[in-house]
Parts: structure tokens; sequence; C-alpha cells
């Protein structure tokens, strides 16, 4: 079993729907139902993508056993200073490592564009999100933003 992680543009058709995916998920659970395609759609309409391409950011994607399963982003918010955005990984394919592979691309991608740091936001209701970045050395820090959906914030130093 194994992953391979490979930097694409956000609008391939494995990223856009990896993309769909994580929205469809993150929408769900903050609802507590089923998102409808309408929401989707209207949540991916202005999502900042075109961030996530050089020389401003990037975007991976993971593909475990030669399927497209999951995907982060990165966007340099300072020239030091990077954030780390959209993690997913299907539920399929979690508890197999490819979250941390996607975390190693991005942290590795950053320090590449000079970045000292990189911060990201998360809410409440996804915890497995939060034990990951737990998980690989980011600290929960206080309020970096206020993000409609914010809730917990953490960084991490790319020095060490």
């Amino acid at each position: 079993m194994s992953w391979i992680i490979t930097t694409e543009h956000p609008r391939t058709p494995d990223a856009t729907t990896l993309r769909r995916d994580y929205y469809d998920e993150v929408a769900s659970r903050y609802w507590d139902r089923p998102a409808t395609e309408r929401e989707i759609d209207e949540g991916l309409s202005d999502d900042g993508t075109e961030l996530l391409l050089p020389p401003t950011g990037t975007f991976v994607v993971g593909r475990y056993e030669g399927k497209p399963s999951a995907c982060a982003g990165m966007v340099l918010l300072e020239p030091e200073l990077a954030e780390l955005t959209r993690v997913f990984v299907r539920p399929e394919a979690r508890g197999t490592g490819g979250g941390g592979r996607l975390l190693k691309a991005i942290e590795d991608t950053a320090r590449a564009y000079g970045a000292r740091r990189i911060q990201l936001d998360t809410r409440n209701d996804l915890v497995e999100a939060r034990g990951l970045y737990v998980k690989h050395g980011y600290l929960e820090v206080g309020a970096l933003n206020a993000k409609r959906y914010a809730e917990h914030w953490y960084q991490k130093d790319l020095t060490l």
C-alpha cells in the first residue's frame, strides 16, 4: 500500500473532485446534513484557487494505491509565513499515513518558498484534522484571524 504525492493545478479533474469532496465533507458536518450540489458549487465558486499556484502557493494531490485520495494547499501570506489549507483525506484512506505525507509535502514547499512558519485555522468538529496537526508538531495558538469558521488556530516552526 503506497502513497504518491504530486503537485497539481487545483483545477485538474482529480484535484477538482477532491476539492469538491473536501467542501462536501466540511459543509455537511457544519450543517449536520448532506450539502447539496448547489451549495458545493457556490462554496467553490470563489474559493481562491488562483492563490494555490506559484508564486503565491501550491496544491498537492495524494494518490493511495493509484487512486486520488487526498489533497492539501499552501498559500504564502508573507515572505516568511505560509498558510496550510484544504487538507483532506478521503475517509477510506484515513489512518494509512497519507495525511502526514501531505503535510510534509506542503511544509517542504513552504520552506522552498522561504517560509519559516506555517499556520492554519480549523473548526471544533474537524477532530481528525486537529489530531493530525498535533501529531505532526503543530501547536495550538491564540486566534490568528477572525474568519467565520475558524475556532482553532495552529502554527508550526519550519526551521526546526
